[in-house]
């Protein structure tokens, strides 16, 4: 069975003022299917490329934390939501940051979970 789905691309931003960016991850929200997640791949070479002093560690960590926003964890700088849409609705909202959501797309699926992954081979890693 086929459920609707909505997805973010993540982009990492490093100078924010030369408006320069590099896709790093993916969020796929699917409410048919009750289904948020988030999954990123940084690839060092190519985040270097647009900003040699850029803080690596610092990027997976705001990665890092976008996933656990999507799995549903709390922390002290995060809002709690409980709902998986309200939820997507943050973390697809517009950022001034060093990730930031690009925007909203859709399509449908049957299984999210390979969605995302095949969504972040093709747009983030750039294989098929």
């Amino acid at each position: 069975m086929s459920v609707d789905y909505q997805y973010v691309v993540l982009r990492l931003v490093p100078r924010v003022e030369r408006e320069e960016f590099v896709n790093v991850g993916v969020v796929l929200y699917s409410q048919e299917a009750d289904f948020l997640r988030g999954a990123f791949a940084l690839e060092d070479a190519r985040a270097l490329a647009l900003d040699p002093e850029l803080d690596l560690e610092a990027v997976r960590s705001a990665l890092d934390q976008v996933c656990r926003v999507a799995a549903g964890e709390h922390s002290p700088t995060t809002p709690r939501l409980d709902r998986l849409g309200p939820r997507f609705g943050w973390l697809s909202a517009p950022r001034s940051t060093i990730v930031q959501p690009g925007p909203v797309h859709g399509g449908t699926t049957e299984d999210p979970a390979a969605t995302l992954e095949h969504l972040v081979q093709v747009l983030v890693r750039r294989t098929a």
